[in-house]
């Protein structure tokens, strides 16, 4: 997090609370460019949040003070910025459904525990699409008012461009052009009057004081009632059973119905479409995040997505004919490409970096936060000589010089023994991901030497991918 943007959310935080701020923690990184915070300060405790994009924050705001103030479970927004690019919210805690439902699930598998929470969670959902969606204002929406066919096709085009051509999957452009026309004028024929709160998903659903509540609902418009469900019933990585799944989307109906009339079955050939276009939107971010981007934690999800949607495909509701549209899908979901990414997720991953301590330090692409960063400032530093400055930690000069005149191998000896230990834990665990990474003045003599003679080591050690980078010197 930037220094000002920290000094800006401190700012805010202690002149609302009137306390000095006592603890400062930034917190992971999600799926969009917001920053979040967790601040403390002796009788408080509060989330700070960053964001450029003012429209965004004004929907999230505009829409946070309608629900709390209707009795839903989410967060009090207690101060906001005259440019309302920070706000200071209720601190809901850590726990998210997905965290729950893995902590659980890896003790005693998808159990009655799990369910019970899904339907707590469903109880609250037709509430907040009907009851407490009435009198919303939705012209604060971003960016548009309505999931209405312009949103679609940005959805379908961004799958589209973002997964397809990524994953080289090949299509007829005019011929698949012509489905989504077709496509989205079906959905719209749903009933589509209620508030959609377009991404709920686990992540997004918090367990606090024994209750439900809802976060990252700045993205809701008007839409079709089968949007929200289907997003839940289908969110990738929380690889609902396919039977749990027809149980929570019977419960689903049975509270809907408490609300309003619904026609099961009508309500039904509907939702197979809904989750087919959150299906492709959700490809479409993994595509966006993990190819384009090169997060590689996006792209855990996509063997979940293809078994989803094999599973939808070969149990589809939708009334018309999408040749296209379908060929593809099916072509997705074989793809042989797509299915060794899912393979190769499940090696441990090490990414082994250098850095500038003086531009701050480095991201963790993976997501999972953690890992080692090893501070290379008390060695011996070639930088400080003329005929080292325009070279790197990888230039032959450099390597001799720290060999010969500096504690370059006594430092890195202990490095070995702790990445070691990690390392065998993680391969012996199962785990996916680890950083290891090291800073210097620079980011261009020892760290850079370090990471190069870490990540020979690892390799010649270990089966495991190893990513190498040098920040300073590859951006």
């Amino acid at each position: 997090m930037d220094l000002t943007i920290k000094e800006e959310i401190i700012r805010l935080y202690e002149g609302h609370f009137k306390e000095e701020m006592t603890a400062f923690e930034v917190l992971p990184p999600s799926g969009s460019y917001r920053e979040y915070c967790r601040i403390k300060s002796a009788n408080h405790q509060a989330i700070g949040a960053w964001n450029q994009d003012v429209k965004e924050n004004t929907a999230f705001l505009e829409f946070s003070d309608h629900f709390f103030r209707q009795g839903v479970a989410v967060p009090e927004i207690y101060t906001v910025n005259p440019e309302k690019t920070c706000y200071i919210q209720e601190d809901l805690g850590d726990l998210t459904l997905f965290e729950y439902l893995s902590r659980t699930r890896e003790l005693e598998g998808f159990s009655e525990k799990i369910v019970n929470v899904y339907k707590k969670v469903l109880m609250e959902l037709p509430k907040l699409q009907i009851t407490a969606g009435k009198g919303i204002n939705y012209d604060f929406c971003y960016p548009r008012a309505a999931f209405d066919k312009q949103s679609m096709m940005w959805d379908l085009n961004y799958f589209k461009y973002y997964f397809l051509k990524l994953a080289k999957i090949p299509f007829d452009e005019q011929a698949l052009e012509d489905d989504f026309q077709h496509f989205s004028d079906y959905l719209l024929a749903a009933d589509n009057d209620f508030f959609l709160f377009r991404d709920f998903q686990s992540r997004n659903i918090m367990l606090h004081d024994n209750k439900v509540a809802f976060i990252d609902y700045q993205g809701g418009r008007k839409g079709a009632l089968q949007y929200d469900i289907a997003s839940l019933l289908y969110d990738a990585k929380a690889d609902i059973p396919q039977a749990i799944r027809n149980e929570l989307l019977e419960f689903y109906l049975d509270e809907l119905e408490k609300h309003i009339t619904v026609d099961r079955d009508e309500f039904k050939a509907y939702f197979t479409g809904y989750a087919l276009i959150r299906i492709m939107q959700a490809m479409g971010a993994y595509g966006f995040r993990g190819f384009y981007e090169k997060k590689e934690h996006f792209l855990k999800s996509i063997p979940f997505a293809l078994e989803n949607l094999s599973y939808l495909l070969k149990n589809n509701t939708i009334t018309i004919a999408l040749p296209e549209l379908f060929k593809v899908l099916e072509a997705v979901s074989e793809s042989e490409f797509l299915k060794k990414i899912g393979v190769q997720q499940g090696k441990l991953t090490v990414r082994v970096g250098s850095f500038s301590y003086k531009k701050g330090l480095p991201a963790d692409p993976s997501g999972n936060g953690g890992g080692f960063i090893f501070d290379c400032r008390a060695i011996h530093n070639p930088g400080r000589y003329e005929q080292y400055k325009q070279l790197t930690g990888k230039d032959q000069p450099v390597i001799d010089f720290l060999e010969a005149n500096s504690e370059i191998a006594e430092f890195l000896s202990h490095v070995y023994a702790l990445v070691d230990q990690s390392v065998q834990m993680y391969l012996s665990r199962g785990f996916t991901h680890l950083s290891v990474n090291f800073g210097c003045t620079g980011g261009q003599h020892r760290s850079v030497y370090s990471a190069e003679q870490v990540a020979a080591h690892l390799q010649a050690k270990y089966d495991l991918n190893v990513i190498l980078t040098h920040r300073e010197q590859d951006f």
